[in-house]
């Protein structure tokens, strides 16, 4: 499915749109946690598991309107979470979604940093949630970091100018939870770290290049 969202971008208007390497196994107890710039994020995310799809936790509003995305999100069940809600009904959604996480026998994928961010460097975690899946069930953590969408975070953006899309995306790394009774905050701000020191890297290397 992803294929067929991504393949007209890479042959129409001059975009290129690189895949992260597939190295997430379609299997359960796989949480793959990349940074937020754009929506065509969630295509990518998708592309990252090998032979199978990942359940991307998404917000509500993704699953209407949006060409391609919308049509994911109802096909596959994606978690939803709707940030507006009042703190009850956030506080039932998070229980929610960590509950269907820890259950999935397909991979997880959440975006911490829940939005995007408008210069795209990576933005404050919300870790309440993550830290109820990761206090769930042991994961094997995969870590992917995008950059180059920033400037075209809606749909109709990229669209206007296909031409000018060049992005990245990386796999940064992996990283093994095991004790879902441990304090998830440092591994948090861990896997923070590292998603900033790569995306830093990405950054100097595009700067560098002659």
């Amino acid at each position: 499915m992803a294929y067929f969202g991504t393949a007209p971008l890479r042959s129409v208007g001059g975009a290129s749109l690189q895949f992260p390497p597939q190295v997430v196994p379609c299997a359960p107890g796989k949480l793959i946690l990349m940074n937020h710039q754009s929506v065509i994020d969630i295509l990518l995310v998708v592309k990252s598991v090998a032979y199978g799809y990942p359940r991307i936790v998404t917000r509500a509003r993704y699953g209407r309107f949006i060409p391609l995305i919308s049509h994911l999100v109802r096909l596959y069940q994606y978690p939803t979470v709707d940030p507006t809600a009042n703190p009850r009904e956030v506080l039932k959604m998070a229980r929610a979604m960590a509950q269907e996480a820890r259950d999935s026998d397909v991979p997880i994928a959440i975006f911490p940093e829940g939005t995007r961010t408008k210069d795209g460097e990576i933005g404050s975690f919300r870790k309440r949630g993550l830290a109820k899946v990761l206090k769930g069930r042991p994961w094997t953590v995969y870590i992917f970091v995008v950059d180059g969408y920033w400037e075209k975070s809606h749909v109709k953006d990229f669209l206007a100018d296909l031409s000018a899309l060049d992005g990245r995306v990386e796999h940064a790394a992996t990283l093994e939870w095991t004790d879902p009774d441990a304090d998830p905050g440092p591994f948090i701000t861990k896997v923070r770290d590292i998603m900033s020191e790569r995306l830093a890297e990405m950054r100097s290397s595009n700067t560098s290049a002659p």
